[in-house]
Formats: C-alpha cells, structure tokens, sequence
C-alpha cells in the first residue's frame, strides 16, 4: 500500500432522521513510512450542509472536529501533502494564503527567536508554554480547558489530561500534557487564520513552524457549512471520560446564539452561573451516567480533584471567558470571510452580492443579533473579567465596549469590541465604510428592522457615543458624511 494510503472498511447506520449518517470505521489503517498506526473512529453527516439549525450550523461531510485550534492528525506524507495546492489557494488567489508570508504576531516573534532578539524560556513542567504566553500577551486566566479528543495531540486528551486553550484578541495557544509541540493560531489581518507549532523539547534555538497542511485538515472548512476560508472552530456535545463523543447526535458549532443549556459539552466550566444549566462538566461513563451529576448547576470554583495534575497554570476553566471566546471566534470567523470575498471583487466601487451578504452577517454577528438571553448572574474569575475590562478603549463618560453585563446578555453595550480588531481595521476603506453606513442606519434608529429590535434607545445612543470617542475612523467617516 502506498506511503499516506488510508484504508477504511466502514458501516452505514442511521440514527433518529435520515439527517445523520454515522460512518463507523472498525478498520482504521494509515500506512506512513512503513508504519501502521490505527486512527481515531469518525463521525461524519451524510449532508453537505444545512445552513442553520435551531441553535446554529452543524458540522458536516467531514470529520467531526470539535473544538478550536489545530484539530486533526497528519494522514499523508509530507511530499504528497506539500504537493497540493488547496482549493482556496486557487479560488482566491489575491489571499496567496500558502505562500505569503504572515504579518502576525506569531511569526514577529519568531523573527525575533531567529535573530536571537527574543528567548523563550523552558520549564520542566510545562515546556515553553508560560513563556510563549508572556511574550505573545496573552493572559494566563483566559485558560479554558476542553476534554474533547481533539487536536494533533488527540490522543493524550482525556477527562483527566484536558486541553488547555489560552487566548488574546488575535492570538490562541493550545497545550496537553505530555505533548511535543504547542499549537498556536494567530490572526493575520491579510490572510485571516494562521496555524503554528512550537515543539515542546528544550533547544538552543527553539522555532515556531508554519503549518500550512496539517491543521487544514479540520479548518480547512470547504466541507463545512459556512466553510471556504481557513477559520476556527469551538463547539459541544455529550463526551465520555476518554474525551469521545457519548452520543450519535453530533456536535454543535456554538456561538452567541446557542442557549447556554447547549454550550459547553466536552469543556470544565468554572464559576457561579446562578443555576443556570449548561453541558459543562458532564461526563458521560459506560453506564450512561455522568460525574458531577448537578455540577453544571452548583457552582464549580476550581478543577481541583477533576483533572489528574497541577501542571495547569491556573486551577479554572472560567465561564466569562469561556462566552468571549465563543463570541470573539464566531465574529473573527465572519470578519475572515468578508476579507477574503472582498479579495475577489473586480469593482473596487460597487460591491457584489457576497461583499453584500457577508457584511451584513458581519454586522449582525457584532450586534449579537439573536443572542441567547443569559438568565445571570454569572460570575467567573474576577482577575480574567478586570483584565478583559481595563484593556477599553474607554470614551469620556468612563464607557467602553468591553464593559460586560452578564445577567441577561454578555455585554453591557452590545456591540463587539472586535470592532478594534487588526482584521477590521484591514478591511478595504469602501467596504468599511459600507459598514460604517449600515451600523449609522442602525444607530440612528433608521434600521428598526426584527433583526435589531433588541437594541434600546439608550443602547443605541451610548453605543453610538463610544464609537464617537474611541474609534477615530468611524469618526473621520461620520464627519465626511455630515458635511
């Protein structure tokens, strides 16, 4: 059998509605260096796609993956795998997103590694993990832990050995137990999601390396509703205390629209949620039943005697930040594809029907538009949430779109903070001021379509004021526009 063959004997089976499909490979072979190593079971939709459920897209036609970051396993060999060209590298070829180089953070810190500018510092117990998250900025008690097998490092994923994600506003780090590398996703504001990973072994010169391929196998999202640029993913369902999926149903793509009754299965979920049930924490066992029975309901400060190890760097799975990074990846996702639509436009000056759809998906995703109502208080470490808070920008009244509610919504203005992002700002100026436009009709009370009638007067007001304040080229345009 050729080197990167994979061999399947798979069966059919139906569960519930002729929706699903569950393909079961009980021979699961990969043949790579005249080696056999067995593969993980699939889960896979017989659909292409259904567009939206009741609480947001299902993933499809391809491998269930089912959580954020690198997910997927390195199938093929390496010449063959360099040696195809991805489909979006020929749909939008403006993007060059295989042969560009990156503008992130990511790889600025590793020009720096190369030039012995910068040094990352090893532990004993957690490789470089610390030290790449001090010199990238992001803060420790972002951590959210997901037990989901998934990932390049799938298979030292379990109940007890989560995956820690850490996070910033463009950058994400991923981190297992025992694992030889970390997995890095940047946000490049040309090239959208950038995958990465920076071996775990002490070295003299350690590098953070491109993954150009391996990580595509899962965010490569063509085969995935709403797919066709490389983006990331978070989502839940039911899972056993090896990190499998416990149930046939599938799992969930969630974001603010799924009811937190959805959210979070195959995540620890730490903090007060006023007895608010999520999937968070449920462990499903070969019985059926579930560890942490009404833990999801009671509150759940710390993982302590959950997880096998003290090698995390905090002891929580934080609840607040586990609502920003489902909001940040669903609006960073969407900002991604009107960037790379906007790539194919011949006419700088009328923008075509997908610059159209896709601004207007953006613009509802950043006024959280169907939001599912938080029935709160929900109180997550206090750390994370002032952290959050202090970054602002703030406008003369003390206000900012980073000021959380959590009681019945996830922000007190609502309107995304993303709005500050390396990705808007690199939006072409037409495109952008086409938003501008729409959040000016919405703001103005010009829009009082379904769609924003949860937006107050006064929500629409001061968050029309904070933009005023803070974000000089919405003031610019605003000004232009007036006279």
């Amino acid at each position: 059998m050729p080197s990167g063959t994979l061999t399947y004997l798979i069966v059919d089976m139906t569960v519930n509605s002729y929706d699903n499909l569950i393909v079961i490979p009980l021979l699961t072979i990969l043949t790579l260096n005249m080696q056999i190593f067995p593969l993980t079971p699939l889960i896979l939709k017989s659909q292409m796609m259904r567009q939206e459920k009741q609480n947001g897209p299902y993933l499809a036609a391809r491998t269930i993956r089912y959580a954020i970051l690198i997910s997927g396993s390195c199938w093929l060999s390496a010449e063959s795998i360099e040696s195809q060209q991805h489909r979006y590298d020929r749909d939008y070829p403006e993007i060059g997103y295989s042969s560009k180089i990156p503008t992130d953070k990511v790889n600025e810190l590793n020009q720096l590694l190369r030039t012995d500018r910068e040094i990352l510092v090893f532990e004993s117990q957690n490789g470089y993990l610390r030290s790449l998250l001090e010199k990238l900025q992001i803060p420790v008690n972002s951590q959210a832990l997901v037990f989901s097998r998934t990932s390049i490092n799938a298979r030292l994923i379990t109940a007890r050995t989560p995956r820690a994600i850490y996070f910033s506003d463009d950058t994400y780090v991923g981190w297992v137990q025992g694992s030889e590398s970390l997995e890095i996703a940047a946000t490049d504001p040309d090239l959208g999601i950038v995958f990465y990973t920076l071996g775990q072994k002490k070295t003299e010169n350690p590098e953070i390396k491109r993954q150009n391929f391996l990580c595509l196998e899962c965010h490569d999202t063509y085969g995935l509703t709403g797919g066709g640029v490389p983006r990331l993913l978070m989502g839940s369902g039911t899972t056993d205390e090896y990190g499998r999926p416990a149930s046939h149903e599938g799992w969930t793509l969630t974001d603010h629209r799924t009811p937190l009754a959805q959210r979070w299965g195959g995540w620890y979920v730490t903090g007060s949620h006023d007895n608010q049930e999520h999937l968070g924490n449920l462990i499903v066992t070969a019985s059926g039943s579930t560890n942490l029975e009404k833990g999801n309901i009671d509150k759940v400060e710390t993982l302590t005697g959950l997880i096998a190890d003290d090698l995390h760097l905090v002891e929580t799975s934080d609840i607040v930040a586990l609502l920003l990074l489902e909001h940040q990846i669903h609006i960073q996702n969407l900002l991604i594809r009107l960037q790379w639509e906007a790539s194919n436009n011949s006419n700088s000056e009328i923008l075509d029907e997908k610059i159209l759809l896709a601004s207007e998906k953006l613009l509802e995703g950043m006024f959280l538009v169907d939001e599912a109502q938080i029935m709160g208080p929900l109180k997550g470490n206090p750390e994370f949430q002032r952290e959050f808070e202090n970054k602002g920008p703030y406008d003369r009244d003390l206000r900012s779109l980073r000021q959380l509610d959590l009681n019945t919504r996830l922000f007190r203005y609502p309107f995304s903070y993303m709005v500050y992002s390396e990705s808007f700002e690199a939006l072409p100026r037409n495109i952008k001021h086409h938003l501008f436009d729409r959040i000016w009709e919405v703001l103005r009370g010009r829009d009082r379509s379904k769609s924003f009638e949860h937006l107050s007067s006064l929500d629409r007001g001061a968050i029309l004021e904070i933009l005023r304040n803070t974000k000089t080229d919405f003031r610019n345009w605003q000004k232009a526009r007036v006279k």
